[in-house]
């Protein structure tokens, strides 16, 4: 199955559709999944997906609305509607999804959806929002199946077919002992094959992974994909079974992290939505280009010290922005590799160093490639062996740095506490000009003057 494309039919189609009347609305909505419709909500303005919302079925609708895009803000969508619509929607969002999107409003407002809500939807909901959205805590779900481990087979089922009626699927049974404290998992297969006297506590496998609320989000994604779970529980620091965590959840971590990992890299504030204005991109970007500029000074200063050995040879100042701009590139091919090792692994002090060490090697080979191409064109081209040799080292040397800076500022910054995305961009860019510069001016004055 192919993923689904907004197409100018598909929202015309729809559009049509609304003026034509519910009865043809519905029809035509229904050859669209529910994550289908959500993304024609992006070509629809606010009237037509509030149409939309309230003449299609709760369960529907809510289906619609957890799949909405975060910079569609679905809260606002939401908040809007009427409140029997509105509670009866949110009623049918799980706890997670439903936090999430309520998380997004005012104070005021979620206390008016809350107080709508039967109690213990609005207990679990509000004890959710206690945790940063960013953390196990404000991923998982409290809806789970959980047996006790004195169970037998038969009473373990029982209490899963009673349990399975308020979820609509389920991954891992997890199982707990008389004081709610976590025990391990259990699979429904094991249980189904097991005999028929047999208890869950010959059944439980005690060895199981699991989080605290307090876990980042981004170590949830990492054990989930380390150990292939379809889910991992959320456990308190008495180890009391609190929620779980699921793995569609946790793709969208992975989405969003990977996001602003490339947004940091390129110098953009991760508050800066991709669908914004260019005013919220303007107070996002501009404070780094400033950044940039101050270190853009520091490289030209490099270049004004040398400003007579450049009158002198003149085609210098067309190899320097080969210099740089190769240092540039290659820094930032490390750094993307070297940022994106960090947060998968939790890296020791015997593979930083090695990872330093590799992107050195990568820079002297890739330079020394590069360096040679360079110096049989300034060969032939300027008839000037000494020049090659000149461009031929510097080439060499400020790869070799990009590598080093590329592969270890970020190692550095993660090391100090600081988020190696966010500064990294800027400092090697930094380094490989003043360095680039450095290399071929500095040659330069002492081989060819």
């Amino acid at each position: 199955m192919q993923s689904f494309e907004i197409d100018k039919s598909d929202v015309l189609k729809v559009k049509n559709a609304i003026l034509a009347g519910d009865e043809t609305l519905k029809e035509v909505l229904a050859d669209y999944h529910a994550s289908e419709i959500a993304i024609l909500f992006e070509r629809l303005d606010k009237a037509e997906q509030q149409h939309i919302i309230n003449i299609l079925p709760a369960e529907i609708a809510s289906e619609i609305i957890s799949e909405m895009d975060e910079e569609s803000h679905p809260e606002d969508l939401l908040f809007q509607l009427h409140p029997d619509k509105r509670t009866e929607i949110v009623e049918e969002l799980d706890y997670d999804d439903a936090t999430d999107i309520i998380s997004q409003l005012e104070d005021h407002e979620q206390k008016e959806i809350l107080e709508d809500l039967n109690e213990e939807d609005a207990s679990n909901i509000r004890n959710l929002l206690t945790y940063d959205e960013k953390t196990a805590g404000g991923l998982m779900n409290t809806d789970l199946i959980c047996v006790n481990i004195n169970l037998t087979k038969k009473d373990a089922i029982d209490e899963i077919i009673r349990q399975s009626e308020e979820m609509e699927e389920f991954y891992t049974i997890y199982v707990v002992d008389d004081h709610d404290i976590f025990q391990g998992i259990v699979s429904l297969k094991d249980i189904i094959k097991a005999k028929h006297n047999a208890k869950i506590t010959e059944l439980v496998k005690m060895d199981a992974v699991y989080v605290r609320p307090d876990t980042d989000q981004e170590e949830v994604a990492n054990l989930i994909s380390q150990y292939n779970l379809t889910s991992i529980p959320v456990v308190d620091e008495l180890h009391k079974l609190l929620g779980r965590v699921t793995f569609d959840d946790v793709i969208d971590v992975m989405e969003a992290e990977s996001t602003e990992d490339i947004l940091k890299i390129s110098g953009v504030s991760e508050d800066e939505e991709l669908s914004g204005n260019w005013v919220e991109a303007v107070k996002s970007r501009l404070p780094w280009l400033i950044i940039n500029l101050g270190t853009a000074f520091l490289a030209s200063s490099v270049v004004r010290y040398f400003d007579p050995t450049i009158k002198l040879i003149p085609s210098l100042a067309a190899y320097m922005t080969i210099i740089a701009g190769m240092g540039g590139n290659a820094a930032t091919q490390a750094l993307a590799v070297t940022v994106r090792r960090i947060s998968l692994y939790d890296l020791t002090d015997k593979q930083a160093y090695r990872t330093v060490l590799k992107e050195f090697t990568v820079g002297l080979i890739n330079g020394a490639a590069n360096g040679l191409i360079v110096f049989i064109f300034a060969f032939f081209f300027d008839g000037n062996p000494m020049l090659g040799l000149v461009i031929f080292l510097a080439m060499t040397g400020n790869l070799v740095i990009a590598g080093i800076t590329g592969a270890g500022i970020p190692l550095i910054l993660k090391r100090v506490g600081i988020d190696p995305a966010i500064a990294s961009s800027i400092i090697i860019t930094t380094f490989t000009d003043v360095f680039g510069f450095l290399l071929i001016l500095g040659l330069a004055s002492k081989l060819l003057l």
